[in-house]
């Protein structure tokens, strides 16, 4: 679901604010977009109500990364009563017009897969951004220190 679409309330406002501001910490050259989706049938039949989307543009091609535009998911969870979302995942996606370069996933051991990976040190740099998104949408029982 594009990020421009879901706005629960002022907590999650302000935590996708602040995921913005984040990446563009690492990043400062791109271009955040909060809509990366189509409004189309097609597109909608991938539809997914617990995912927030949004990206970012480079000027041009960024050989470090081998993508032109980083596509960012975040599955976002809701504890029962609980007015502060959390975060249950990153999954971050290097994108050309051709379509996806790679793909990083917060599951197991945070590898990028995929035919043309970003350099090592970008690859760190995504993963720092995965651990500080984790810490804008805290799970209640879950301290940064977990991480």
């Amino acid at each position: 679901m594009n990020a421009a679409e879901k706005t629960q309330n002022l907590a999650f406002v302000q935590a996708l604010a602040s995921s913005i501001t984040l990446v563009r910490e690492y990043f400062p050259e791109t271009t955040p977009t909060l809509t990366p989706w189509r409004d189309d049938p097609e597109t909608r039949r991938w539809f997914e109500a617990e995912t927030v989307d949004f990206a970012f543009h480079f000027p041009g091609w960024s050989p470090k990364m081998e993508c032109r535009s980083l596509l960012v998911q975040l599955r976002i969870g809701n504890l029962q009563g609980e007015a502060t979302p959390h975060l249950l995942g990153v999954l971050m996606r290097g994108m050309t017009f051709d379509g996806e370069r790679w793909r990083l996933a917060t599951v197991g051991d945070w590898a990028p897969t995929g035919r043309y990976l970003p350099q090592p040190a970008k690859t760190a740099q995504l993963h720092q951004i995965c651990r500080d998104l984790f810490a804008l949408f805290p799970y209640p029982s879950c301290s940064r220190n977990d991480l």
